[in-house]
């Protein structure tokens, strides 16, 4: 089953990705693999998953991912946190440069 997912980081930084696959198997190979896993996660390991939504083709997870890629940091807490209700107004530009994470 295709996946939408958000690791937190080390740091505590956000990266955000998708998968057609077994979700505890791509966390795995973002803290233990060189190979298969994204620069991003490598300098901040360890990640731990704190979000995902499945989806039923590849293609939506991934269009997915790229929608909340684009987030504020602020809007992907509220999102991880269950406050769907926040998205709409967090959609607006924060007056303190807030950022998006990968």
């Amino acid at each position: 089953m295709p996946w939408m997912y958000i690791l937190e980081c080390a740091d505590g930084a956000f990266y955000t990705g998708s998968t057609n696959g077994d979700v505890a198997a791509r966390v795995w190979a973002h803290n233990f693999d060189d190979v298969h896993s994204a620069a991003f996660t490598r300098k901040r390991r360890p990640v731990r998953l704190v979000y995902a939504e499945d989806y039923p083709t590849v293609d939506a997870a991934f269009a997915r991912e790229k929608q909340v890629q684009g987030w504020s940091r602020r809007k992907k807490l509220a999102l991880i946190e269950g406050r769907v209700d926040e998205l709409p107004a967090l959609s607006r530009p924060a007056a303190d440069g807030d950022a998006p994470d990968r």
